[in-house]
Order: structure tokens, then C-alpha cells, then sequence
């Protein structure tokens, strides 16, 4: 017969506290996912892009392409006409977003900002901790909404991020109108990862297209499982 160890405070607390680290680091695991996620999106989109793809191969192109890519690589869900067309979307948004240098002459005199070009075209380094901490759907619905308007579209970005919005969330402040009413009132944005409890630190860890991209879709549920119990077995010990 298994014996039973004595359940006190001060265990209780730490089995809280092992849930809350494990908690932040599924919320860093997750950005890191969907970072380089949305960094292959984003070369795949400027492929498309600079090769004026659609123009090039006709209107059913994305049909095209979807199949082919899905036959190279069945595993994946998220090479649909629709996706790949968001992903077009998304690198035209922010790819007008670029950092910018100042340049001075010989004799010290500073001239005009210049935009400059990033190695590789990748996204602006200034740009990814925004971009990378909202799951591909919430930039989906900004993209929908914004209608190539980047100020509005990178407003909602941050928006999303300080308040941790929920798709849900998001969404409503897209209908009626956030931007448009509050202006450009965001020049003292701080950039943090969202908090472990919040809900949009619940949709990065949960979101599919991270596990798509993955191909871990048995193994997400396997987890969400887990996730249960433990939960459950924390509100035990915390309520003895």
C-alpha cells in the first residue's frame, strides 16, 4: 500500500509556485514558437510578394501553391489559399515598418533620417517582440480590420499586448472603433512578455497554428490533458 505524505502549508505553496514556473515557461516556449513561426510566415509572404506571384501565375495561384505545399509536407494544416494569402498580407503590412539611421558628413553635420535596409529583409528587430507576442490569429483579425492602414494595424498590436486581449477581447475593440477614438496614443508603449495568468498568454500556448507548425497536434492534447489534472490536483491541496 502506497503511504500518503503529510499535505502542510508550506508543501501547497510550493507545488503552487512549481505550477506558476511552469505556467511562464509554456508562456516563453509559446513566444519563441510563434516567433520563428511568424518569421517563416513572413519570408514565405515576401516570397510571394517580390515574385508578384499572383500576377505572375494567374488568380489561381494560392489554390496552387496550397496543394503543392500541403503534398510536400502533409503533416501541416496552414498552408490553406486563405492563410497563404494572410501571409502575403502580413509581410505588406509591416514591411513598410523599417528601422531608420542617421547618417552624418565629414565634418560632423547630421543629415535627414534614412530608412535602411535589414540584412536578409527580415522583420525589423524593433518590430519583433511586438509582432511575436500575439498569436497568428489575433494577426489575422488586425489584418481583416486595418485594411493595410500599418499605424492602425501595429496600434492594435500593442494594444493587444499591454492589456493581454483575448481574441475576443480584440475583435470588440476592432468594431467599435479603439483607434480611431484614442488617435496615435501609444508612444510610451513598454514591450513585455504577456503575464503567465493572462488571457492572451493562455491563447499563445494553446493557439494551433504554433502546434501546426510544430506537427504536434496528438502531443498538444496529450498535454492539455495533463494540464487538467494538475490543475485539479493544486485546488486539492490547496483546499485541504
Amino acid at each position: 500500500m502506497s503511504q500518503l505524505i503529510k499535505i502542510d502549508e508550506q508543501y501547497a505553496e510550493w507545488i503552487q509556485s512549481v505550477g506558476t514556473r511552469f505556467k511562464s515557461m509554456q508562456v516563453k516556449a509559446a513566444t519563441k514558437v510563434n516567433q520563428e513561426m511568424l518569421r517563416f510566415y513572413w519570408s514565405l509572404g515576401k516570397d510571394m510578394v517580390e515574385m508578384h506571384a499572383e500576377s505572375r501565375w494567374g488568380s489561381k495561384f494560392y489554390d496552387s501553391l496550397s496543394k503543392d505545399l500541403v503534398s510536400a509536407m502533409p503533416d501541416q494544416k496552414s498552408f490553406s489559399p486563405r492563410n497563404l494569402r494572410y501571409m502575403t498580407q502580413f509581410y505588406q503590412m509591416y514591411s513598410k515598418i523599417l528601422p531608420q539611421v542617421v547618417a552624418k558628413t565629414d565634418n560632423g553635420e547630421i543629415l535627414p533620417q534614412v530608412v535602411a535596409k535589414l540584412d536578409n529583409d527580415e522583420i525589423s528587430p524593433q518590430l519583433v517582440d511586438e509582432l511575436c507576442s500575439i498569436p497568428w490569429g489575433h494577426h489575422r483579425y488586425i489584418i481583416d480590420k486595418c485594411k493595410g492602414d500599418t499605424e492602425k494595424a501595429l496600434f492594435y498590436v500593442r494594444k493587444t499586448i499591454e492589456n493581454n486581449w483575448s481574441r475576443a477581447v480584440l475583435l470588440n475593440w476592432l468594431d467599435t472603433d479603439l483607434y480611431e477614438r484614442q488617435g496615435k496614443a501609444i508612444t510610451n508603449f513598454n514591450k513585455q512578455l504577456p503575464v503567465a495568468q493572462g488571457d492572451l498568454a493562455n491563447e499563445l500556448t494553446k493557439d494551433p497554428y504554433n502546434f501546426d507548425f510544430l506537427t504536434m497536434t496528438e502531443g498538444y492534447n496529450e498535454k492539455e490533458l495533463k494540464d487538467a489534472l494538475t490543475d485539479n490536483i493544486v485546488k486539492f491541496l490547496l483546499s485541504v
